[in-house]
């Protein structure tokens, strides 16, 4: 099936819209090249539950506010699902479970993940990070630049709720009278949380399957032998299996779509011409991560993007080697590089 899209307008700065029975969409503004955040509000036997919750700042909270005081007012908030680790989906977490006297329910991986950057928002600028980046071959002073300024993203969160619920795959979660089943999937974040009620065929995707965009899939410092690229395209291939072509997709950026099958195709695609790419520029010779970026990202990149390129890049030379196309070669002082096996 094409994609198809039954919502075609998103809905403005503190309203929602209503995409099925008893689901409302409403999105978030982030302050990067994607604009924006899906939220979602699923309909409670007596109030209504979040799923997801922009950054933490103090924007994104007036435009909690509005939506409380707004389309929202007066209903009940019952509970909050957060989808996964990511700031734009957890990064208000806490203040809102505060600001509302609720619980937080999340798979353990996105719980611990999202504990980690709270609490240590310095880690992401300790060596290991400077030393990884160098080692595939990035200059010293842009590592620096990388490890400060181009990870500012992953501290946009407040401090979350010191418990939660823990969402696991193949549970199901009853949420007013129906029974959603929850997936996980790995790739763009570890043990991503995904909601599927069959009876209405209704997905909310996470950042697993969006339109139009490829979710980013990183390997970072703290997992540097990780193969993330392998574990998305295997949750691809099981959500394309497993659920019909015709569910509405709900995913946490850009439209809801009908197409889930093609969707996951397209991106399974674009992952396997990426790889086709750089196997070609690997033909003359051994290259680093860092030399392999502008192959793939060919326009310039602010840190923000470039540390987000240089992971994505990393993810796919790992599963290639995972597959047996690439292998890693030591150059220099523990400088890595891939050639063809």
């Amino acid at each position: 099936m094409p994609l198809i899209h039954p919502f075609p307008e998103t809905p403005a700065p503190g309203q929602v819209i209503q995409v099925a029975p008893g689901v409302l969409w409403a999105q978030l503004a982030l302050p990067f090249r994607l604009n924006h955040i899906n939220i979602y509000f699923i309909e409670d036997n007596d109030g209504w539950v979040i799923v997801d919750t922009g950054i933490s700042d103090r924007e994104t909270r007036a435009a909690w506010h509005a939506l409380l005081d707004g389309p929202m007012a007066g209903k009940r908030i019952t509970g909050l699902i957060v989808t996964h680790h990511h700031p734009d989906h957890i990064g208000n977490a806490g203040w809102l479970c505060e600001l509302l006297d609720i619980e937080m329910m999340t798979s353990t991986t996105s719980f611990l993940s999202c504990m980690m950057f709270a609490h240590s928002p310095a880690v992401m600028e300790a060596t290991p990070y400077s030393r990884f980046y160098a080692r595939h071959g990035m200059k010293p002073e842009i590592a620096a630049l990388v490890s400060t300024q181009g990870h500012r993203y992953l501290r946009m969160l407040s401090m979350p709720p010191l418990t939660y619920t823990r969402l696991s795959h193949g549970m199901v979660l009853p949420i007013g009278g129906r029974n959603f089943q929850v997936l996980t999937g790995d790739g763009h974040s570890s043990e991503q949380v995904m909601l599927y009620l069959p009876e209405e065929k209704l997905f909310l995707a996470a950042d697993q399957v969006i339109e139009k965009i490829s979710p980013n899939v990183s390997v970072m410092a703290t997992e540097p032998h990780g193969n993330p690229l392998g574990g998305f395209l295997t949750s691809l291939r099981s959500l394309a299996a497993e659920l019909p072509d015709d569910v509405l997709v709900l995913a946490g950026h850009r439209l809801p779509f009908y197409g889930l099958h093609q969707r996951c195709a397209e991106l399974i695609a674009h992952h396997e011409e990426r790889c086709a790419e750089i196997a070609q520029a690997c033909a003359n010779g051994p290259m680093s991560a860092n030399d392999l970026v502008p192959v793939l990202f060919p326009r310039p990149l602010d840190p923000h993007e470039l540390s987000f390129a240089f992971s994505e890049v990393l993810a796919h030379l790992n599963y290639m080697v995972a597959e047996g196309a690439l292998t890693w070669i030591s150059e220099g002082e523990d400088h890595l590089k891939v050639q063809h096996t």
